[in-house]
């Protein structure tokens, strides 16, 4: 079945009343036939075809969640007054706040644009960029930084580039051409994802407390207005058909056009935003996204427990030939709705006019409960707005434990074999070296500005992005973003927990405190029962581990319906966590600049190897379980850098993760490009692993940090009283010169340049050379 062909006339509510047989395309539309059902039964009569636009998409599962909500709920359920103490807003508005202190607050949140990514890759990624920012305009904040967690299929596969060359050009494009710092994110390549590239997207805001805005709609006789881009016939239906579909193997099922974006538009639209925020001509503000105008109305009106009338021939279009169905559905990028008093509309149209947004007034809010729209004065919508954006469907989708999970776990990398032998050591750490998900990113990370604003006190290639909010103070915040799929598919709750672990730690070592969390779920079809019980899984671990390390989800997003035919990809719970740091000028770096510093490790080596990089890349294996996760010793370590920060006992702290010890030196050596020489043997003693496990295990809770000798004592003496392991493993070495190298004693020597070649020749020889980095 099409979509149909509206009539000249519109389909009004007089003409549903009188036509109660006629047949609606409500499964073109995505909509089943339970659902179609049940909005006759909410309305006593047929929908009309505008009212059916606007379920279909709201009640889809990209905007309803209707198959994660029973899930999400246990977010809400397992939290403490600790993780209360700076939340300003938590789910369910457009992002969540977080107060960080000086009357400052920060707003964050990861998104996914998955589906559009794949098939327009720099559309796809640059209009995903341009609706996450918009989200954080509309709390009422200046957007200050992005960051992008991208998942490609594998490197030497030919599609491959294809969505490579596009996602990255888009997100540069539009994040550079907005203004914004790129200040990290995460590149994995895996074959699993060849049909269904991830493209999620992360965007951070700082405001003032006094300026928070809210997306609800109240106050009767308040005017309803859109302003920003016209609306045009691109993504129509994009929420519903797109992102709630999976690929066949015959390309995407249904095909509408995906959002084009103007960033350009979109930097004056912020900028205008923020005018009309100071002279606070806004009493509510939602962005549009998926959805458009069907979500912007139903969600005004619906928060703030009122009604709307809505004359939707005022909307401006760029396309006169849209039906009144399809302005409801567009998709069109840089659109905002905001609600103003009758008494300010004046100065908010001078504001607007100022910046040359262009402004339409659409109808005003009413005290009736009803969401009333009209076309020419005849109406096409009255619904009661909270059955279209809050009380849609909520399905108990069949879950099953997986067939076949037993077996991949039975099959430990435990019993794949290690060597000992020096030269295949070797060989196996530049072989992880300039593996495709451990070499050097700079192809894709020299197309992003990531000094621009000038706070940008961290980025790439260090452990977490960190940006300046207050210039007086230095009061900063640090955000990292982690998910290893690998560890998800052998275990999707331990996976969850490591992946906000990880993330935690990367905060951590910044010398930040980890403070609250964002996270993007992305799985496989939920009407599949094994994806829903990994689903479950990995929202339980995500909630139980935020209980214990005391911090909130503040949102997010979901993302179903990621693989190719009956092939999901791994579970990939995407966590984001972000901390606060009171000066940011006492920021640790991830490598070590002096000669002569001691190189401590910090934790505990075991033998881990089950998912880890080492057996992906020189045994092609995976099964087995991940490496545990201890949340209290996270919580211990985390509190021990900080102490070390604050007394300044430390140069530098790189987390270990994908990779091991191994990958850890090699990029504390060419962070800056001082050697250092390193030895096992204590490790392998005290800890009673092989050489290639104390090289290449992936054991939690580690970090190697480095300390200037005259802290030596107490930096060891804070380790002792708050009882975390520590060993010395090393020293730094000469400085950076020609021959600075990183010797591993009795296994190998290998100079910092011959690493860095490994490391940075990877992705440039399957995309092409490297833009190179501009000075600074």
């Amino acid at each position: 079945m099409s979509t149909p062909v509206p009539s000249a006339v519109a389909d009004t509510v007089d003409n549903a009343l009188a036509t109660p047989e006629k047949e609606q395309p409500y499964a073109a539309l995505g909509l089943k036939p339970d659902e179609y059902d049940r909005i006759r039964e909410i309305l006593g009569r047929r929908p009309t075809s505008g009212e059916l636009a606007m379920y279909s998409v709201m009640w889809s599962e990209h905007c309803s969640y209707k198959s994660s909500k029973i899930y999400l709920r246990r977010f809400g359920q397992k939290v403490s007054d600790e993780m209360r103490e700076r939340l300003m807003v938590g789910m369910g508005q457009n992002a969540g706040v977080v107060d960080v202190g000086e009357g400052w607050a920060v707003t964050f949140k990861v998104e996914s644009h998955n589906h559009p990514s794949y098939i327009e890759p720099f559309q796809g990624a640059a209009t995903g960029v341009g609706g996450i920012v918009r989200d954080i305009i509309s709390m009422g904040a200046r957007p200050v930084a992005v960051m992008d967690q991208l998942r490609f299929g594998a490197i030497d596969n030919p599609d491959t580039a294809r969505v490579v060359h596009g996602v990255v050009s888009g997100i540069s494009f539009y994040g550079n051409c907005l203004g914004l710092p790129n200040i990290g994110g995460e590149t994995v390549f895996d074959a699993v994802y060849q049909g269904n590239p991830l493209v999620n997207a992360l965007a951070v805001g700082v405001l003032r407390h006094e300026d928070l805005k809210l997306a609800n709609a109240s106050g009767a006789g308040n005017k309803v207005v859109l302003f920003g881009a016209r609306t045009g016939g691109d993504g129509i239906g994009g929420a519903s058909i797109l992102a709630s579909d999976t690929f066949a193997d015959g390309g995407p099922t249904k095909r509408p056009a995906v959002q084009v974006g103007d960033p350009f538009a979109e930097k004056v639209l912020i900028e205008c935003c923020l005018e009309l925020y100071r002279g606070e001509l806004v009493e509510a503000i939602q962005d549009l996204g998926a959805a458009g105008i069907s979500c912007a109305t139903s969600e005004l009106a619906a928060n703030g427990g009122s009604g709307m009338r809505v004359d939707l021939e005022n909307v401006l279009l760029r396309d006169p030939s849209l039906t009144p169905e399809e302005i409801l559905m567009s998709e069109s990028q840089e659109r905002m709705m905001a609600i103003v008093a009758p008494e300010k509309l004046d100065a908010f149209l001078a504001v607007t006019e100022k910046w040359q947004v262009e402004t339409s007034v659409l109808g005003e809010v009413t005290g009736d409960g009803r969401l009333q729209i009209f076309w020419h004065g005849e109406q096409i919508v009255d619904v009661d707005p909270s059955t279209v954006a809050v009380d849609g469907p909520v399905y108990e989708r069949p879950v099953a434990y997986p067939t076949w999970i037993d077996a991949l776990r039975d099959d430990s990398a435990a019993a794949l074999p290690r060597t000992d032998d020096p030269d295949e050591l070797r060989d196996q750490f530049l072989q992880l070296l300039g593996s495709p998900n451990l070499a050097d990113t700079s192809w894709i990370t020299n197309q992003y500005d990531r000094y621009v604003m000038g706070n940008t006190a961290l980025s790439f290639p260090d452990d977490s992005g960190m940006i300046r909010v207050d210039e007086e103070s230095g009061l900063g915040f640090a955000i990292a973003t982690d998910c290893n799929g690998r560890f998800c598919q052998l275990d999707p709750y331990a996976g969850a927990q490591l992946a906000l672990a990880e993330a935690y730690r990367n905060v951590a070592v910044s010398g930040a405190v980890p403070t609250a969390v964002t996270d993007c779920l992305n799985f496989g079809s939920p009407e599949n029962p094994e994806v829903m019980w990994q689903f479950g899984q990995a929202v339980d671990g995500l909630a139980d581990a935020c209980l214990e390390l005391g911090v909130p989800v503040t949102g997010g997003n979901v993302s179903f319906y990621n693989q190719t035919g009956d092939q999901p990809i791994f579970p990939t719970p995407v966590v984001g966590v972000l901390g606060i740091i009171d000066d940011v000028a006492r920021r640790i770096p991830s490598g070590w600049q002096d000669a002569g510093e001691n190189i401590y490790l910090l934790g505990v080596t075991a033998t881990e190897l089950s998912g880890s990089a080492w057996a992906d890349t020189v045994h092609g294996h995976l099964g087995g379980r991940p490496p545990a996760v201890d949340l209290a010793q996270e919580k211990k370590l985390a509190e021990l850098i900080h102490a070390a920060s604050q007394q300044e006992l430390i140069s530098s702290a790189h987390d270990l993760s994908a990779g091991g010890l191994g990958q850890a030196l090699a990029e504390g050596v060419m962070r800056f490009g001082v050697g250092a020489r390193v030895w096992l043997r204590e490790i392998m003693e005290r800890d009673g692993v092989d050489a290639a496990t104390a090289l290449f295990s992936e054991s939690t809770g580690r970090v190697i940090v480095s300390v200037p000798r005259e802290e030596d004592v107490k930096f060891r003496g804070l380790c002792e009283g708050r009882g975390y392991p520590v060993l010395r493993i090393g020293v730094t070495d000469a400085p950076a010169t020609a021959e600075s190298a990183l010797e591993v004693q009795d296994v190998f020597t290998l100079p910092v340049s011959e690493l860095r070649e490994r490391s940075r020749a990877t992705l440039p020889a399957a995309f092409g050379t490297v833009i190179e980095e501009p000075a600074h």
